[in-house]
């Protein structure tokens, strides 16, 4: 049985078949976050802060770190993202006790995020484009960490599901050549939005079943990206979760603050046995005590 193991200096998340869903908190990205990105250029961490704490406590298995800000004084982000990342991931590890996802599209931020991060993160990202291969793929081998493949190379990102395939396929296969086993490559297949495209979750839905099936491999997608432009998004989300769940996704990226997602998590977690007795679900929806009573308990049968 596939299983990508994530550890935090304390903590071990393990993504899995047999696993509970995997929760990827995404917050902690500058991107498309106008205030957050003013504060990270402004040496303000206050928001880093607040949603590292929020995820954690709303039930996120790991935090996504992204560093990606465009300095007006500087936009080399060779430059100015390595610093920036050490110094959010030094900040949230003090703070939360999970593991970390460290999030970049520039090889010398990975390198300095993993110098930092303790324990054994998930690197996000690969790409099959073949510069970016021969970049990343030696840093994986060299901190023995997991890694993130997406479906993408140098013609982009193909509507056709047999090529996102294909590209994930070759990204295993060039793993392997650097030593680095298929269960360290958790797949992104790539989410389409629905209302762009109808058979977007249908097309997902397969591709999950055949990288299971065929590479043996642990997926993810930013679970968001289904709904984008639709209204009552976290709806449409919360349905699309637990139907990638029953297909064999094994963790996504997404906002763990939406109660209506969580909860649909953790429905689908009971569903498919991944939630020991019912734990999880029972703990998550326990009425809360009366003010000055006891929290009850669950009667032991012998």
């Amino acid at each position: 049985m596939t299983r990508t193991i994530v550890e935090s200096a304390t903590k071990t998340a393990i993504i899995g078949f047999d696993q509970p869903f995997c929760v990827i908190g995404e917050r902690i990205n500058p991107t498309g976050r106008k205030k957050l990105a003013a504060e990270l250029e402004a040496g303000d961490f206050s928001t880093v802060e607040s949603d590292a704490l929020a995820q954690v406590t709303a039930g996120a298995t790991m935090l996504d770190i992204n560093a990606g800000v465009v300095y007006n004084s500087n936009p080399n982000p060779n430059e100015t993202e390595p610093p920036l990342m050490q110094k959010m991931i030094m900040m949230v590890q003090g703070l939360v006790d999970i593991p970390l996802v460290i999030d970049s599209s520039v090889s010398a931020a990975l390198e300095a995020g993993l110098q930092v991060c303790q324990g054994r993160p998930l690197v996000n990202s690969v790409t099959g484009e073949e510069d970016k291969l021969e970049l990343i793929l030696p840093l994986i081998k060299k901190y023995n960490v997991p890694v993130v493949a997406i479906s993408n190379d140098d013609t982009g990102i193909s509507e056709d599901p047999e090529v996102r395939f294909a590209v994930a396929k070759k990204i295993v296969e060039r793993a392997a050549d650097f030593g680095i086993p298929a269960h360290d490559i958790v797949v992104d297949p790539l989410v389409m939005p629905i209302g762009a495209m109808a058979t977007a979750g249908l097309q997902v839905f397969e591709l999950v079943r055949k990288l299971r099936m065929e590479l043996g491999v642990n997926t993810t997608c930013g679970a968001s990206n289904v709904s984008f432009g639709l209204p009552n998004r976290h709806a449409v989300n919360a349905a699309f979760l637990p139907m990638a769940i029953a297909s064999g996704m094994t963790s996504a990226i997404m906002n763990p603050t939406h109660s209506i997602e969580m909860d649909a998590i953790r429905a689908a977690n009971l569903l498919t046995n991944n939630d020991p007795h019912g734990g999880a679900w029972i703990k998550a929806n326990r009425p809360p005590a009366a003010e000055g009573e006891a929290p009850r308990r669950r009667r032991r049968r012998g």
